[in-house]
């Protein structure tokens, strides 16, 4: 029988400030090729408003997470993330989604793949478009993940259950290492430019140099379309000088314009994925600008100050991201410790998806 008749097995899941569907690898297909014209079928894509699919019409919500048990001694699943186009049939792995990342421990407790016991499940993840390893810890009960929780997070209403993220090996996820171009700031275009890569490759500017306040909503910059050309030509630019190549169909580099705190945080920031304005901000898109803005030299470190800590306030569209990202700034180049982050996520479906024929 055939996906459009019997169905593909999935849960849809919010995770962070994104959703999307949470896939078994052994219920799709071995062969990349037909596994990604299923999941866009699944999807609805190409249609901007992808309204014969699952997809939401943003690439918030046009997202998959394929779980599989780990072939890694050291990790529990591993968790393939793909990001889908929506007006364009596109597939890309190259890079990680944290959002996403939080529904993995809950729909690997969820569909068996782990044991859970106690009032709480620790399950380490295999992410395999960075070969790193994330561990999430969260709430269970009876041996099934708990969402509801006081836990909350900016861009998502009301409260869920806390899912605390850790992360190891994420400097150099797509490049050669956390500062890939071997210098903690380059010149691009007559622009200073950090190019960092803590989980997910980011050109780092200052929103200023870009011609805005860096306080703008989503729906502003998007109208913005000076600025959107001049984003996707530095980013560019920045890809070749990162080791990444040809990327004008690829979600990577991100970009994040930083600007001064105005609410109470250590610095404010505007991302684009990889030209869109974003309504939040990534986990891993933080955790790199972040890490910009704790070394010195690096565009972004103007911002700190004299603050000592190593926990990162950061504003966005949608309120604040805290990252906890751990340096080593007396290292040659800097040195990755340790990152983390806190995150919700929540079940909103389980049962077969129809792609479209």
């Amino acid at each position: 029988m055939s996906p459009e008749t019997e169905g593909v097995p999935c849960v849809w899941m919010r995770g962070g400030t994104s959703k999307g569907g949470f896939f078994l690898a052994s219920d799709l297909p071995a062969d990349p090729a037909a596994r990604d014209d299923l999941l866009l079928r699944v999807m609805g894509t190409p249609d901007p408003r992808q309204i014969d699919g699952m997809g939401g019409a943003t690439s918030l919500t046009s997202k998959v997470a394929i779980v599989a048990p780990s072939r890694r001694s050291d990790a529990d699943v591993e968790y393939l993330f793909l990001q889908l186009g929506v007006d364009a049939p596109t597939v890309s792995d190259r890079q990680n989604c944290g959002n996403m990342l939080a529904g993995v421990g809950p729909f690997a407790v969820e569909t068996g793949l782990v044991t859970a016991t106690g009032d709480s499940a620790r399950v380490r993840i295999h992410q395999v478009n960075s070969n790193s390893i994330a561990t999430a810890v969260f709430p269970v009960r009876d041996g099934r993940p708990v969402y509801s929780g006081d836990a909350r997070i900016d861009g998502v209403p009301g409260t869920a259950a806390p899912i605390a993220l850790t992360f190891a090996d994420t400097a150099g996820s797509a490049t050669s290492g956390l500062y890939p171009t071997g210098r903690v700031r380059d010149e691009i275009d007559g622009l200073a430019v950090t190019c960092v890569d803590n989980g997910m490759p980011v050109v780092v500017s200052t929103a200023a140099s870009f011609g805005v306040s860096g306080y703008e909503s989503a729906a502003e910059l998007a109208e913005n379309r000076t600025l959107l050309e001049r984003v996707d030509t530095v980013r560019r630019k920045a890809a070749g000088l990162m080791g990444l190549g040809e990327v004008s169909d690829a979600p990577v580099p991100k970009t994040v314009l930083l600007a001064p705190p105005r609410d109470g945080g250590l610095v404010c920031a505007r991302s684009f994925i990889p030209v869109r304005p974003h309504t939040a901000l990534g986990v891993f898109a933080a955790i790199s600008a972040a890490s910009a803005v704790l070394t010195p030299g690096a565009v972004g470190h103007e911002f700190r100050g004299e603050r000592a800590e190593r926990r990162v306030d950061v504003e966005h569209p949608s309120g604040h991201l805290l990252v906890d990202v751990d340096l080593d700034i007396t290292a040659d180049p800097p040195a990755v410790r340790s990152a983390g982050v806190l995150r919700t996520a929540r079940k909103l479906f389980a049962g077969k998806a129809f792609p479209r024929a």
